[in-house]
């Protein structure tokens, strides 16, 4: 059996817990498995090196000093594995193993990522990779990440890349329970649940499994959840069935949209990084930009709107090439997620067209390797979420 184990933070936060991990994965190895894994940073590493970045950091340090938490967490583990007589190597960007790529957009580069996941699957007989999740590496050879739930997402890929048979998600609930243990008594586990189920549920709060990371699962691989103290990685837990083409989710809260104007922006190296980093120093969180060529576009919650004119009014009045920030409030933003959807002919024209006949103004559309996002007025936002869900989930 081919199994692809990730160990989320949580189960990979003390000596112990390591210990606990390594037990585990030799266990199912010295039955006979062929075993990769791929590991999170130690507990709250990302976010203790995200905040003791002070400073102005361009996007590629901060990167690099994120990815610090995932490089040590796979050398402690490939250590106790080695502990424990396991031949365990561990694989990190810049590896000449290393299997996930990135395309000069910052996407998945899929067919590169799949060539190197399948020479990696060669290696499976006598061999366990322990490999950093979240990060990529660009063809360049410059580290970027995969975002949010980003180790989740770069398990669930390579189990299907490498043709495994299931994904073990190693984290600190016991899979998905039919409560909140802390709130109802008698909550139990679910052993069985769907991708659909498990998105619905993860939208609003209770995520598990990250939803980019369920657009790589198809019919062939099975995904199971369960918690770090379990010890078998083989057994128990909530299985995830079934996948999705596409999944449609619409944000709860409106947003704002704040565009910076300036001459030719997208020619003057640093503009970007620039206005992010005060953006991210006020802790103002960001959730999506576009740009072009005398634009930058941001969009924040529409309760900090007014603290994110003043921040980025005050890098205009200290940069001749910027000249101003305009803002609109009560924007929704309704996103299409299914595996490479952007690379599919016609399916801009399947989101936009009806939309457009339905006489709603489309705002804005940011695209990416696996999602598409539509950006509309508030007072539109249950319209255009209907005619959205009627295309791509009737």
């Amino acid at each position: 059996m081919r199994v692809v184990a990730k160990f989320g933070g949580t189960s990979l936060g003390s000596g112990d817990r390591i210990e606990r991990a390594a037990d585990s994965i030799a266990k199912a190895v010295s039955e006979g498995n062929e075993i990769a894994v791929v590991a999170s940073a130690m507990g709250n590493t990302t976010d203790e090196l995200l905040d003791n970045i002070t400073f102005e950091a361009d996007e590629q340090d901060r990167a690099e000093i994120v990815s610090m938490g995932e490089r040590t967490s796979v050398r402690l583990l490939k250590a106790a594995l080695t502990a424990r007589g396991i031949n365990a190597v561990f694989l990190e960007p810049g590896d000449p193993d290393w299997p996930v790529v990135a395309n000069d957009r910052g996407e998945v580069d899929v067919e590169e990522s799949e060539r190197r996941a399948r020479e990696l699957a060669e290696k499976l007989d006598d061999t366990v990779p322990v490999i950093t999740g979240f990060l990529a590496e660009d063809h360049e050879g410059k580290i970027t990440t995969l975002g949010r739930g980003g180790s989740d997402t770069t398990a669930v890929m390579l189990g299907r890349y490498m043709s495994a048979d299931e994904v073990v998600i190693v984290t600190d609930v016991e899979g998905v329970m039919t409560g909140d243990p802390n709130v109802v008594e008698g909550a139990r586990n679910v052993g069985e649940i769907t991708v659909d189920e498990l998105r619905n549920l993860s939208f609003r709060g209770a995520e598990v499994v990250a939803p980019s990371a369920l657009s790589y699962k198809d019919e062939d691989l099975d995904v199971r959840v369960i918690h770090y103290q379990h010890g078998d990685l083989l057994a128990g837990g909530t299985n995830i069935e079934g996948q999705f083409e596409y999944m449609v989710d619409m944000r709860e809260e409106p947003l704002s949209c704040l565009t910076v104007a300036g001459r030719a922006i997208r020619n003057q190296p640093g503009i970007l990084a620039k206005l992010s980093t005060a953006l991210y120093e006020s802790e103002i969180n960001v959730d999506a930009v576009a740009s072009g060529m005398d634009s930058v576009t941001y969009y924040v919650d529409n309760e900090r709107a007014e603290d994110a004119e003043t921040i980025l009014h005050d890098q205009i009045i200290g940069d001749q090439t910027l000249s101003s920030v305009t803002v609109i409030d009560d924007i929704a933003v309704i996103r299409v997620l299914g595996a490479e959807l952007p690379n599919q002919p016609g399916i801009m024209r399947e989101i936009v067209d009806p939309i457009a006949d339905a006489h709603i103004n489309v705002v804005d559309i940011i695209t990416s390797a696996t999602s598409v996002a539509v950006f509309v007025d508030w007072s539109d936002r249950e319209e255009t979420l209907e005619i959205i869900q009627e295309h791509f989930e009737g």
